[in-house]
């Protein structure tokens, strides 16, 4: 560890980290990141939405970095669910999902962000930070894609934006 690193761990909080993912390679790069990143500090893996609940409930993470396609409970139902059991945790969705929709009805569980995984490498410490501050994010990859402009999504050759974009 170099001194710029001390320093930055030094002035900045640990932010506890709970990853949830079915994945176990997506887990260790999520790991990786994690010890790059000065504060970060994954304090558990889960690898299924029930099983996010009941370590969410009993760690208490300051945040949840949460796949929306999970075994045995969903990641949005399992969303719900942590938001009863650890209402101050904050939730980050990090989903292979390109699609507005989606995110929105994760968001719609109160989650502070969503991040496509294919933008994580470049985004994930964005996207940490902003929810820190208590902003919301989005990934790059949905920007511009809301509510409102659905209808607007398709692009020529029947590929949605998001995937246009790619």
């Amino acid at each position: 560890m170099n001194s710029n690193q001390e320093k930055a761990i030094s002035n900045q909080s640990i932010v506890r980290i709970l990853v949830v993912d079915d994945f176990a390679p997506w887990r260790r790069f999520v790991s990786t990141i994690a010890q790059i990143e000065p504060g970060w500090h994954v304090i558990c893996e889960a690898s299924d939405g029930l099983e996010a609940v009941q370590k969410a409930e009993e760690l208490t993470p300051d945040l949840i970095l949460l796949d929306i396609r999970l075994p045995k409970l969903s990641g949005i139902e399992a969303a719900k669910q942590i938001r009863k059991v650890a209402p101050n945790s904050k939730i980050l969705f990090v989903s292979t999902y390109a699609s507005w929709e989606i995110a929105e009805a994760a968001l719609d569980t109160g989650a502070s962000g969503y991040v496509v995984k294919l933008d994580a490498g470049n985004e994930l410490p964005k996207a940490v930070e902003a929810v820190f501050q208590g902003k919301r994010y989005i990934s790059s990859r949905l920007k511009g894609c809301t509510s409102a402009d659905r209808e607007d999504t398709q692009a020529p050759g029947g590929l949605g934006r998001s995937n246009a974009l790619a």
